[in-house]
């Protein structure tokens, strides 16, 4: 393959899908009772899914693609089986075409069926792709979740949104391979909105076997009408599969088994007492982190370095943390401040060596692409407050695909200091630390926060499932059942 041809599978997310998968989800909706009179490809590429829809389902009367790649469309034209009059193949670009004329214009029982193309907003811009939406923030993230990376998003996640909003008024059926964070992104955005939803389901496909791409993928079904708001979706393990579990809605969150969840919805924290943190950002390990090699600090780049100790702190990686190397460590961090816009001017004179170091390092931390780090103090970091300092810790990382959580005292005679990838409450009293972290390896606690993990994402634990958790009724209900049992 050329670099050229790299670029515009890249450019264009361009995971063409066999015809016998094709053939798979035109027979599942046809299970589903799915009889279009119009279906509506729009981003056909070389053409399988209309192969499919035509041959099995006869009874369409229109069949229509676009496509922007004039590669792909002189495929299609090639191809005689595209030479009837159902057949109505277009060149556009999805970002520019006019979809709201051409779906006005088609009749009832509509079939909006495809393949969106699989790559971030982020990625495109990487390698100069004008293949891009407007760019706006349009889930709306605000704050730090706007400038740290929640507003990057798959481009099929925007043109579901876009042919949603085409189906909102009109018996229609939506039929759509995606990755399944893309679906369950997608029903999100529809509950955010309150927009119309008959019903929805997923079917996991195997996108190793069809396109070679390690993720987790499905099929994304979804049914509408006029007046229906029901926000749910029914998840099945496989195109074949007749059992599935049902996520959804529940407190204002996306659940991952509602069934579960409702058997110990009481244990939900309507205003929690106790809040998980995030640990340290500073985007710049290179300056900020260190080994400990006999009595040198040595950084990133392999320098070693002589500085004070005060601002000098044990560092637990996330990876640490979820593989229980928590009782020493020879990592540190330096921890420039002791909450958010503290002045870093203090270190001049409290830790000479420590400012000396960072100026003549100033220009990584001052090159920091983070916006977070405009208009704050020089040498910055985040996520720091008082409950940084504290001895005792219960930790989780939240990369990793298990509930494993940590208590963790002080480590050399200092806190124990987490990278961002890891989650933390703090605690005064070791007598609390242990009693709380008992609480959290219960039945109970771990059936409640499995109900609401969605194993398959890169972060699938987050701070807001943590705090979900009302630690004091589950304390509660723990002694209750203890004095009963006694």
């Amino acid at each position: 393959m050329s670099s050229n041809d790299r670029k515009t599978k890249l450019e264009y997310g361009d995971f063409q899908t066999p015809l016998a998968l094709a053939e798979m989800v035109c027979r599942k909706l046809l299970e589903l009772n799915v009889n279009p009179r119009t279906i509506i490809e729009p981003t056909c590429g070389i053409g399988n899914f209309i192969q499919a829809a035509a041959r099995l389902f006869p009874s369409a009367d229109k069949i229509i693609g676009v496509e922007i790649n004039q590669n792909y469309l002189k495929e299609v034209r090639l191809n005689k089986l595209f030479f009837d009059e159902r057949y109505d193949i277009w060149h556009g670009d999805f970002f520019q075409f006019d979809w709201a004329s051409l779906v006005d214009g088609c009749s009832e029982r509509l079939l909006v069926l495809g393949n969106f193309p699989w790559v971030t907003n982020s990625q495109q811009g990487t390698i100069g792709s004008d293949n891009l939406p407007k760019k706006n923030n349009f889930q709306r993230h605000i704050g730090l979740d706007a400038l740290t990376g929640k507003s990057n998003f798959d481009i099929s996640e925007w043109m579901l949104i876009q042919a949603v909003q085409w189906l909102q008024t009109r018996n229609a059926d939506l039929a759509m391979l995606c990755k399944t964070s893309t679906a369950r992104k997608l029903l999100s955005y529809i509950n955010s909105k309150k927009l119309n939803l008959a019903s929805c389901a997923t079917y996991t496909i195997d996108a190793k076997k069809y396109f070679g791409a390690n993720v987790d993928a499905c099929l994304l079904y979804c049914k509408f009408d006029s007046s229906s708001q029901n926000y749910f979706c029914d998840v099945f393990s496989s195109l074949h599969s007749s059992e599935c579990h049902r996520i959804g809605y529940k407190k204002n969150l996306l659940i991952k088994d509602i069934d579960s969840f409702n058997k110990l919805s009481n244990l939900y924290a309507v205003n929690s007492r106790t809040k998980w943190r995030s640990g340290v950002k500073h985007d710049c390990s290179n300056v900020m982190e260190f080994r400990k090699i006999d009595n040198l600090f040595v950084n990133g780049f392999g320098e070693a370095v002589e500085l004070e100790e005060t601002y000098l702190f044990p560092l637990l990686k996330g990876s640490d943390v979820a593989q229980n190397r928590i009782n020493a460590t020879n990592r540190y961090i330096l921890v420039t401040q002791k909450f958010i816009g503290e002045s870093t001017e203090p270190i001049s004179q409290i830790a000479p060596k420590t400012w000396r170091y960072l100026e003549d390092r100033g220009q990584y931390l001052d090159n920091r692409k983070s916006k977070i780090y405009q208009h704050n103090p020089r040498f910055s970091i985040f996520g720091v407050g008082d409950y940084s300092f504290k001895f005792w810790k219960i930790a989780i990382c939240g990369l990793y695909k298990k509930l494993d959580f940590r208590l963790i005292g002080e480590i050399a005679n200092k806190p124990a200091i987490f990278d961002d990838t890891v989650y933390f409450l703090s605690f005064d009293s070791e007598r609390v630390a242990r009693k709380t972290f008992e609480l959290l390896n219960s039945s109970p606690a771990i059936n409640f926060y499995s109900s609401m993990v969605f194993w398959d994402e890169k972060r699938p634990i987050k701070s807001s499932i943590l705090n979900c958790l009302n630690l004091t009724l589950l304390a509660d209900l723990e002694y209750l059942t203890a004095d009963a049992r006694r």
